[in-house]
């Protein structure tokens, strides 16, 4: 009756009738709820090293950078199979690798120089240069852009080109300047007469131009040639 009594309490003992051997039995015991096993099981659970989760979380952060850029690396998949970007780089480079470069070494010595002379070239600049040229496109029944998209150009590539011509122009404009006896000589050389609907003003402007522009491509190649020249320049790739 006693251990009736205790049944959720306590573990009770008894004796068995057999001499010298004493055995004990389980009369009752509370059974163990949900959140009591589970308290135990966590108490045998060892708690993970704080190396190891930082470990965990780095190489989530990774995983999950490498999948959410994951176009810094892959250019395409083609039936599962990815293609590098590094493949589509190294590609571009045999085509046309030593031409980019030379263009990219061409860009640092004009931009050194006009720092150099503190040159600077605005953005006016460069609208002025861009309206000049949507002017001629349309003349011709075209549009900019759509000028743009045959050369495969953007127009950002085209304002750091113009930038690039603007500078190199002030850089050599003793020696592209045009004068009137350059303009009265090439006129009477070619035989050339003032057209009917043009202003013998604007005739001549545009002959100006014209020979400034050639005045400019030799002057240009010239000085780009002497300046690699005396530049001090280290390639470490060889197309």
């Amino acid at each position: 009756m006693k251990c009736v009594n205790h049944l959720f309490n306590k573990t009770c003992m008894k004796k068995t009738s057999t001499p010298d051997v004493q055995t004990t039995e389980v009369v009752g015991k509370k059974p163990d709820s949900l959140a009591r096993l589970l308290t135990r099981v966590r108490l045998k659970c060892k708690k993970p090293k704080p190396f190891v989760v930082t470990i965990v979380v780095i190489v989530v952060l990774i995983g999950s950078a490498l999948f959410y850029f994951k176009g810094l690396f892959v250019a395409v998949m083609v039936n599962g199979s990815p293609i590098s970007r590094l493949a589509v780089v190294s590609e571009l480079e045999k085509q046309g690798g030593k031409q980019t470069l030379d263009s990219l070494i061409t860009q640092k010595l004009i931009n050194s120089e006009l720092k150099k002379q503190n040159i600077n070239i605005t953005q006016a600049d460069i609208d002025d240069e861009i309206k000049k040229i949507e002017t001629q496109v349309t003349s011709q029944g075209g549009t900019l852009q759509q000028a743009l998209d045959a050369q495969g150009m953007s127009e950002e590539k085209l304002r750091e080109q113009i930038a690039l011509q603007k500078g190199l122009e002030k850089l050599l404009a003793d020696k592209i300047a045009v004068s009137d006896a350059e303009i009265d000589a090439y006129i009477k050389d070619n035989k050339i007469a003032v057209p009917k609907d043009v202003k013998e003003e604007d005739f001549r402007k545009q002959i100006s131009d014209q020979l400034q522009q050639q005045k400019f491509q030799q002057e240009a190649k010239k000085w780009i040639d002497d300046q690699k020249t005396n530049a001090k320049i280290n390639y470490f790739v060889n197309y």
